[in-house]
């Protein structure tokens, strides 16, 4: 899923993927909206960020 780059944080979103495009500092994302796949997780580790962009490669 790519999206644009907010100039503020989400409000309640928490990331610590300092190697995203969309982290900032103090652990927030500034992506426009995230999604959250897949549909039937049934807990935390089979859960996965679809908005993440490698900050090297956000453009691509």
């Amino acid at each position: 899923m790519h999206t644009d780059k907010n100039k503020e944080p989400l409000d309640g979103v928490k990331c610590v993927v300092n190697t995203c495009h969309y982290h900032v500092p103090g652990d927030q994302c500034s992506a426009h909206r995230i999604e959250i796949q897949p549909r039937n997780a049934s807990n935390t580790e089979e859960t996965d960020c679809a908005t993440f962009r490698h900050h090297d490669n956000s453009m691509k």
